[in-house]
């Protein structure tokens, strides 16, 4: 294998020289401040603040933990987004996650943890395709919101088959979208964000209209172990689903070498970005516990619909749907945007078939990455079938990579030292900030592998099969090249 750190039997310490040997990643400049910004809240801003709420208030245990958790949320993503953003820097380049990865750590680790963070990405697609699929049945057949007829297994069969069908046709319709290029994918990605938006807003609009409803504190049961073990517990569960709804912004740094002036872009539109998002979760989470009450929150499905129906009545709650389903696309497009160029990436360090990397043409599009990953989403959603079979196992796997990747910040200032005085952005309060985000991921994992040891488990076996994969492939390669 090709070892891009190596030049001519020197070792290569310049990342500009480095990554500039990578023809396929010469490409035109597109993506503003305005482009990038929205791209970034499209990654975070998916199906998951519509759906989680429920999950973080049935696992604490009073309303107090539920704010705290989504504001230490909001407090780990910027930590992380500034971390992101000062490697963003350092390194502008598509595909820019697997190289973190393997500029700082070790080919293998790159491997590895960049195919379990496509496993979980592709996941992720799936699961909210899944839940937008939820919504627009419900819409399309009122008769599945009945408990009775859907208890029928006839019934929630067929409302499941629909389901699948409606999430396979979405990936089907943006993967067209994406194969017409990165501007093309962009502009509508533009577009169903203003619609995400303009929904979010309906959301918070509750507040205005709705009187406010009375909350009491619910003190958490007490198993024989301290009420702060007991508080420490519920806010590690909850912050598993916060974690999901925070997570993807991590993502944008695959864009780098997309992106106008990204020395300056990237880290202004990661902060305005996960400002932007901070503040849409905070108020969204204040109006459901305010409408819909936090003890009936933690036993609520559609949460976004039910609140619409209390405060603006039975059509609202079908329009409601309608948008949630637009919010779907959006997120489905965005994640068809960047997955496909970690695997060019990949490709082009020889990890994976040259063909990963082959672009159209007219286009640019990625072609077979594109492909690829989209076939992986449509698999998986066979698999998954539901949202919350994959929740704790999608996390998991996202805290290996969060791990890692902020990790690599410490071993890349050092590397690119050189960068310190050429006006590259520099996170404030380094090297406490990318610690904290550490931190908080380790304390999510360990929390998932407590209460849910066996998909941890399989999270484990995971990491280790790409691992031995990664090894196996590099000496088959060594005997072919000796035969």
């Amino acid at each position: 294998m090709k070892n891009f750190f190596i030049s001519n039997g020197v070792l290569n310490t310049n990342v500009t020289t480095i990554f500039s040997t990578f023809p396929f990643l010469k490409i035109t400049k597109q993506l503003s401040l305005f482009d990038f910004t929205i791209v970034m809240v499209s990654l975070v801003v998916g199906m998951g603040i519509f759906r989680t709420p429920a999950n973080v208030a049935k696992a604490v245990s009073s309303p107090y933990i539920f704010y705290a958790a989504w504001i230490a949320g909001g407090l780990i993503a910027l930590c992380g987004a500034l971390t992101y953003a000062e490697i963003g820097s350092r390194m502008p380049v598509t595909g820019g996650y697997y190289k973190v990865f393997a500029y700082a750590y070790h080919p293998s680790i790159a491997f590895a943890i960049n195919c379990i963070i496509l496993v979980s990405n592709a996941a992720s697609l799936a699961a909210v395709a899944l839940v937008g699929g939820e919504y627009i049945t419900g819409v399309l057949i009122p008769s599945s919101q009945n408990a009775a007829w859907i208890s029928d297994p006839a019934n929630a069969h067929s409302v499941q088959t629909i389901q699948i069908i409606i999430a396979i046709s979405a990936i089907i319709i943006f993967y067209g979208v994406n194969l017409l290029g990165l501007k093309m994918s962009a502009r509508t990605q533009n577009v169903l964000t203003v619609i995400k938006i303009i929904m979010v807003i309906l959301l918070i609009s509750p507040l205005f209209f709705a009187t406010q409803t009375v909350h009491a504190v619910v003190a958490p049961a007490s198993n024989g172990g301290s009420v702060f073990t007991e508080y420490l517990k519920s806010f590690g569960v909850g912050l598993v689903a916060v974690s999901f709804t925070y997570g993807g912004y991590q993502q944008t740094i695959n864009f780098g070498e997309e992106v106008v002036n990204p020395k300056k872009t990237i880290p202004r539109g990661i902060f305005l970005g996960i400002i932007i998002i901070i503040v849409l979760y905070l108020l969204i989470n204040y109006a459901y516990v305010n409408v819909i009450g936090f003890e009936e929150l933690k036993s609520a499905k559609n949460i976004a619909a039910i609140m619409a129906s209390k405060v603006f009545g039975i059509n609202a709650e079908r329009i409601l749907s309608v948008l949630l389903f637009l919010s779907v696309l959006g997120y489905v497009n965005v994640l068809l945007m960047s997955n496909p160029r970690v695997m060019a990436a990949m490709s082009d360090d020889k990890i994976l078939p040259p063909s990963f990397k082959k672009r159209n043409p007219k286009t640019e599009a990625l072609t077979t990455s594109l492909s690829v990953f989209s076939i992986i989403c449509v698999l998986i959603i066979f698999w998954a079938k539901k949202f919350d079979t994959i929740l704790s196992f999608t996390i998991f796997l996202d805290c290996f990579g969060m791990v890692f990747s902020a990790g690599s910040i410490f071993i890349i200032r050092k590397k690119t030292f050189y960068l310190n005085d050429t006006g590259i952005y520099m996170m404030k309060l380094y090297p406490l900030l990318p610690l904290i985000f550490i931190a908080a991921y380790t304390f999510v994992g360990i929390s998932i592998f407590i209460n849910d040891t066996k998909i941890s488990l399989i999270g484990l076996a995971v990491l280790a099969v790409f691992i031995i994969l990664y090894f196996v492939a590099e000496t088959l390669k060594k005997r072919k090249k000796i035969l």
